[in-house]
């Protein structure tokens, strides 16, 4: 009796991911990953068997997708900005909420002047670069303390053929004595214990927690930012949809001016920024 599996049709594969709870269009992605096809390609061929080297590839996918192992580490890629970025477990998966802080940074750097811009935390380089990509006289310097998620971003920008310089190390350290006219971050937020963590367990830790109130790494940015600044300088920071309100007390008892909100497509409070005076 052969133990060679029956070979599967695209239409069987697809079908097999609503029977271990895996949506039709990440099913889609993880096929077309695995066969160096398109969706649409994929429409067309439904009655085209498999092979059995690719079969077993799909079907493993599949199985750490089932076990809620996210779909862009499986594909090893994730569009932010649209740029295409490599993304490893060693990074957060870029987010779209995250574009909101991207559109607010671009409006406070023109497009005919050079302007020194931080990214603090960077991970994948998603800010970096699609500040970098939309506005490619700043001078952009990513910074982050894991050396994985560094040499990530500075894989992205030499793919993306963009100008990132990266620095090794936690928030300002790399950068002591110097000041950017711009400073962008996003960082852990999230309180330490917060049961919405289950469902990010595939992430690194470090790079969404916080402390018991998550803002740990907001007040830390926040105090020693105008050591960064010079006079009328931007800092702008993605934080959790509650802590707006903690986010400009921090601001505004630190010095800062002209605080305020933005929020993201779906209306939640995703962003505060602020001018340092002068």
């Amino acid at each position: 009796m052969s133990d060679t599996p029956t070979p599967l049709t695209v239409a069987q594969a697809l079908a097999r991911a609503a029977g271990c709870g895996v949506d039709r269009l990440d099913a889609h992605l993880l096929l077309g990953h695995v066969l160096g096809r398109s969706r649409t390609w994929l429409l067309s061929h439904d009655t085209d068997l498999l092979d059995a080297e690719a079969q077993a590839r799909y079907l493993a996918l599949l199985a750490r997708r089932a076990e809620g192992e996210p779909a862009a580490y499986l594909l090893g890629d994730k569009e932010f900005f649209g740029l295409n970025l490599r993304v490893t477990p060693d990074t957060l998966i870029p987010r779209p909420d995250t574009e909101t802080l991207v559109h607010w940074a671009l409006e406070h750097l023109p497009t005919d002047q050079p302007r020194r811009v931080l990214d603090l935390g960077t991970g994948s380089g998603a800010i970096a670069l699609a500040l970098a990509h939309e506005r490619p006289q700043a001078d952009v310097t990513a910074v982050d303390a894991s050396a994985g998620a560094l040499q990530v971003a500075l894989d992205n920008a030499a793919a993306l053929g963009l100008r990132l310089r990266g620095l090794l190390g936690s928030w300002f350290a790399p950068v002591a004595g110097e000041r950017f006219d711009l400073i962008v971050s996003n960082p852990p937020y999230i309180a330490e214990g917060d049961p919405h963590m289950a469902a990010l367990r595939f992430e690194p830790e470090s790079a969404l927690t916080a402390g018991p109130d998550g803002l740990d790494d907001l007040r830390q940015i926040v105090a020693q930012a105008p050591d960064h600044l010079p006079p009328g300088g931007w800092l702008l920071l993605e934080h959790g949809y509650d802590q707006a309100e903690a986010v400009q007390t921090l601001m505004r008892q630190r010095g800062f001016v002209e605080v305020s909100t933005h929020f993201d497509l779906g209306q939640q409070a995703r962003c505060t920024g602020a001018r340092w005076p002068g």
